[in-house]
């Protein structure tokens, strides 16, 4: 055995990557057909008469042998004869060897006493399950996507691999958990991506991860797309609570902010107008009466004061 039996490329699990779709002889069907209803007609005639003129001691076999042989290729260029439907190929065994792959549609004729295997290239699509997974800090999460992907090589999805539409659905679940781990749910750090945030950029990188794994196989990965996503049910009511407690933070961080803008402005064009003249202990009462008015949960109820600040 030679150094370079060694040293064939492998994939996956040791699959085979040096094999690769080549075109196969095909030919017009129609033109084949008729050759060989021709064949067959003439070579049942010659049988036939070769056989009466022999019974009754006349003639001789040339006739016989040439109709046999008429029928026997009749039958040959009849079994190279295939019908390939738009969206799907015919990949060819010649006794075990693969001699090729026939893409041409309609009534083909391929090379007699092969053996052809359909295979499908149009475009395709499942849904992974929906896994449980711990995100990046540790949450578990449910996450399922969708897949949308197509042969792109023959010979490596027959070839290649044992079963390619169950290789797809398996690598696409271990590049699920593998993405969703490395990603946060929710409130990434400065420049994090999170699974719920950046999905089209969660999507861009799962879809990347999904090809690579499954280009042993000849498959070509059209789109990724994340289809469910969810704390999971043991932990979904605090992440709710907590979601809820940053909304209104959020909000009332915003509403602070927009209590002292108004707040002073309110000081700003009471001093321009002279309206009033604010010493330091009245500018302090209003603004703080403003704050409660302003950043304040409930409807504040106004008292008239009829005394003084000053005693």
């Amino acid at each position: 055995m030679d150094e370079q039996s060694h040293t064939e490329p492998v994939g996956q699990a040791g699959a085979r990557t040096d094999i690769g779709e080549i075109k196969a002889f095909s030919a017009n069907g129609w033109l084949a057909v008729l050759v060989a209803l021709a064949l067959a007609v003439w070579g049942f005639y010659a049988v036939i008469t070769a056989s009466m003129a022999l019974e009754e001691g006349e003639g001789d076999a040339g006739p016989l042998v040439l109709g046999t042989i008429a029928l026997l290729l009749a039958a040959l260029i009849g079994s190279a004869v295939r019908i390939i439907s738009p969206g799907d190929t015919k990949v060819l065994q010649f006794f075990g060897k693969y001699v090729g792959t026939v893409r041409n549609t309609g009534l083909q004729m391929t090379l007699p006493l092969v053996v052809a295997r359909k295979v499908s290239v149009k475009v395709r699509n499942f849904e992974t399950n929906e896994l449980k997974v711990n995100d990046a800090d540790g949450n578990p999460v449910n996450i399922a996507a969708i897949v949308v992907w197509q042969v792109a090589d023959t010979a490596k999805a027959i070839f290649a691999v044992e079963e390619f539409e169950e290789f797809i659905e398996m690598q696409a679940e271990s590049a699920l958990r593998h993405v969703a781990s490395t990603h946060p749910y929710d409130n990434p750090d400065p420049g994090e991506e999170s699974l719920r945030g950046s999905t089209d950029a969660v999507a861009a990188e799962l879809s990347q991860e999904v090809a690579a794994r499954v280009a042993v196989a000849g498959l070509e990965i059209v789109e990724v797309r994340i289809s469910s996503l969810a704390y999971a049910p043991e932990i979904a009511h605090s992440m709710l609570q907590r979601q809820q407690a940053a909304a209104v933070i959020a909000a009332r961080e915003q509403i602070v902010e927009g209590a002292v803008t108004m707040v002073q402005a309110a000081l700003r064009r009471l001093e321009a107008d002279e309206v009033v003249a604010l010493d330091d202990e009245r500018r302090a009462a209003m603004v703080s009466n403003l704050l409660v008015v302003l950043c304040g949960s409930a409807q504040a109820t106004p008292v008239v004061n009829t005394g003084t600040l000053y005693s």
